[in-house]
């Protein structure tokens, strides 16, 4: 019951890459910034498993952001003639890639972080995948002249690097989706249609996780004009419940999300944010278990997982560390409690 994990992305240690930003610069070249890569995988690993969590992650650590990572391994993107773009609809400007061709795989994108991790864990294994809709959120297109004709695309790549992660023996696919709570009526058509496209053929278990975004200053700012409550998830649940993805995970602590929300995902495993990434005060074992308690309400024991929030890669590695031993402190406690 309860089992703990993360949304992803945790923090690259000082001799890896800069630290607290959301899109780092490596520290080193070449060989060692492979074995620097390895190294910092290994580590967090390690910390996962101590701080107890059931279901871990390679931590991101060998990409510089969640969706350029998986970029830089794809054809007909020019990465060199970058421009200004509106993202999240418009909600901030970023200098992006253009698609300048038709898209296509060099050939395997994480086979090297996906096996490394498998090799040194006996818990499940999680890997996450940007989404489709937020990767066309966060590219220029110059080629296919249509959103959705473009997120299609890169479903197909994603779609054949995710049944080459499951055969390395990954447990868990998800694909992260921010850009659903920016477009949401979208996200209810072809933005679910494009997650079966990446998902078709799997058998293992498949995630998607929608969130109000990293604890970055764009984001924090977009929170305070939301109001009082953050309804975004009431457009997108109900045909998220009715989709083929086995689990959705959500944003919920010291959030405006209004937690029956939750109720909409019948028959969804629900990994619910019970760690806030917007702060850096840590969360007691006791808070965890409280939230775990809240959304119990709406969530059935055997569906729920406690998880963060979102990812913590912009966050203080020694935060985040005790972000994660909350976590799991607060899984274990609510374990007691509701069993």
């Amino acid at each position: 019951m309860f089992d703990a994990t993360l949304a992803g992305s945790l923090p690259k240690p000082f001799w890896l890459a800069e630290t607290n930003k959301l899109w780092p610069q490596w520290k080193v070249e070449g060989r060692d910034l492979e074995l620097a890569k390895r190294d910092a995988t290994l580590l967090w690993l390690k910390a996962q498993e101590d701080a107890g969590l059931d279901i871990v992650s390679d931590g991101e650590q060998s990409r510089q952001h969640f969706v350029h990572g998986f970029l830089e391994f794809v054809d007909g993107i020019d990465r060199e003639n970058k421009v200004e773009m509106g993202i999240r609809n418009n909600r901030y400007a970023a200098m992006v890639p253009q698609v300048r061709d038709k898209l296509s795989m060099k050939g395997r994108a994480h086979a090297t972080e996906a096996k490394l991790a498998r090799a040194h864990t006996t818990r499940k294994l999680k890997f996450t995948l940007p989404g489709p809709m937020t990767i066309v959120d966060t590219v220029a297109d110059r080629y296919y002249g249509n959103r959705e004709k473009m997120a299609m695309a890169f479903a197909e790549l994603l779609n054949q690097e995710a049944r080459a992660l499951e055969a390395d023996g990954v447990d868990v696919i998800q694909f992260d989706e921010p850009a659903f709570n920016a477009f949401t009526e979208e996200a209810s058509t072809w933005g679910i249609e494009c997650l079966h496209r990446a998902t078709e053929g799997l058998t293992c278990t498949t995630c998607v996780h929608i969130c109000y975004g990293y604890g970055i200053k764009q984001n924090i700012d977009w929170k305070k004009t939301l109001g009082g409550e953050w309804r975004q998830y009431e457009s997108f649940f109900p045909a998220l419940a009715r989709s083929k993805i086995s689990q959705v995970s959500l944003e919920c602590t010291h959030s405006r999300v209004p937690p029956d929300l939750m109720r909409l995902l019948e028959g969804k495993d629900v990994l619910v944010g019970v760690i806030d990434v917007a702060s850096d005060t840590v969360e007691t074992p006791e808070e965890v278990a409280d939230t775990i308690g809240l959304a119990l309400k709406f969530v059935p024991k055997e569906r729920l997982q406690p998880c963060t929030n979102c990812g913590l890669a912009p966050m203080d590695r020694e935060i985040a560390l005790k972000k994660l031993q909350a976590l799991g402190a607060g899984t274990r406690l609510a374990r007691q409690r509701y069993a």
